[in-house]
């Protein structure tokens, strides 16, 4: 026992000091950096949870208590800063203090990784309802290899959360306290598998580095895929891209069960409103992959009218290039078999599928419908590629979404 505590000592010592040394190299801008073209830098978006409205759990709150976010970021860096959301709260909410830190395990974090972040050059800050706000940039080395931990106290009470209801990773909630400059484990007794009020992690990044942003519904947010094991498809894309040495931070804002014509009070507003915030807002952000309306088909009552959907999607492609960003289209996956598989909701997503392939309007496509389906009964996922429920994939199925990407689209 004795060997193994020193053998887990000696590995944090060596986490700890490969943050640290990282914390010592950054640039001194905030913003971007003058001198030679490769020396120029600015900030591109590592990770990003687009929020949702508060539902369940959310709508109850936290009072004087320390919440610990785990992350993994998909963008390397030694200067980074953190996004912070009120957008759907009923009231203010005050963080008394907030720290980031390299995860050890669960709900320990590394011994002297911890960093301060503060707001404006202050260690607090109030958000009232509906506000954000992103921290100071902080010295603090990010890799793609481990996940960090994002940690506020919420100083009394928060009210109801903006949060990010399906995280496929678990957080962890202490008991009444300020410990965010605590790494122990112990103070921290509740357990969740949701993000709460953050949505953004940036990195300072060379200039030239883009950002894509993974926009859609369950699928995108990596439904039916091993929790904590970051096994979404745009975790796998961002493998693939970091693989082939093209630098691109990639941003999932998936959200389980959103649609792109309909808002919903537990799935979130519809595509078209948080296009916006969730994507044109995201820093750095360079090219968008869309795979949305599979929901808009399924959920009662049900579109029928596969212009209606089409619709939707061109309003999204006006805005993407309004902005000068590249717009890539996702086919709809096939779900027979789903709790709201119709024959008829089935015609409307093959409909909508030759559309995209076929209209030109987008400025690439990604083929999922074909990489995942069936030959045998192409209205159905393959079932290697199937999580069980005939609507979402599984690991395996994730992966082959992200080997389908065809990563010159982002070159």
């Amino acid at each position: 026992m004795k060997k193994v505590w020193i053998g887990m000592l000696s590995s944090a010592l060596l986490i700890t000091a490969w943050t640290v040394m990282g914390m010592g190299m950054g640039v001194e801008s905030s913003g971007q950096v003058e001198g030679s073209n490769r020396d120029k830098k600015a900030w591109v978006g590592s990770w990003t949870a687009s929020p949702q409205f508060p539902s369940g759990e959310a709508a109850e709150g936290v009072s004087n208590r320390t919440v610990r976010m785990i992350l993994r970021p998909h963008l390397e860096g030694d200067r980074v800063r953190v996004r912070l959301s009120n957008v759907f709260g009923e009231g203010p909410v005050t963080f008394g203090a907030a720290s980031i830190a390299v995860v050890w395990k669960d709900a320990a974090t590394v011994p002297g990784s911890q960093r301060v972040l503060t707001f404006n050059g202050k260690r607090s800050v109030t958000l009232e309802a509906g506000q954000s706000v992103q921290s100071d940039p902080v010295r603090f080395a990010v890799s793609r290899e481990r996940d960090v931990a994002v940690n506020v106290f919420v100083e009394g009470d928060s009210g109801s959360i903006t949060w990010h209801r399906m995280a496929k990773q678990t957080s962890f909630l202490s008991e009444k306290g300020n410990f965010t400059q605590d790494h122990h484990p112990h103070p921290f007794i509740k357990r969740t598998g949701s993000w709460y009020w953050v949505t953004g992690l940036d990195v300072l990044a060379p200039e030239g580095t883009g950002g894509i942003v993974c926009l859609g519904d369950s699928i995108t947010d990596g439904a039916g895929s091993t929790s904590g094991a970051n096994a979404r498809y745009p975790d796998f894309l961002s493998d693939r891209l970091y693989a082939e040495g093209i630098s691109h931070g990639v941003m999932n804002a998936g959200i389980s069960g959103n649609k792109i014509l309909r808002d919903d009070p537990i799935y979130g507003p519809r595509a078209l409103d948080r296009f916006q915030r969730d994507v044109l807002d995201q820093p750095g952000v360079t090219h968008v992959i869309v795979l949305e309306g599979i929901n808009d088909i399924g959920h009662a009552p049900g579109e029928r009218d596969p212009a209606a959907i089409i619709s939707g999607l061109r309003q999204l492609i006006t805005q993407a290039h309004d902005r000068g960003l590249k717009i890539v289209g996702g086919t709809l996956p096939p779900f027979g078999g789903a709790d709201y598989y119709t024959e008829e909701g089935n015609t409307v997503r093959r409909q909508v599928n030759e559309w995209i392939r076929n209209s030109g309007e987008f400025d690439g496509v990604i083929d999922f419908d074909a990489a995942l389906r069936d030959p045998q009964q192409p209205h159905r996922l393959l079932p290697e590629y199937d999580s069980g429920d005939h609507l979402h994939p599984s690991d395996a199925g994730y992966r082959r979404m992200a080997e389908e990407v065809d990563l010159t689209l982002f070159q």
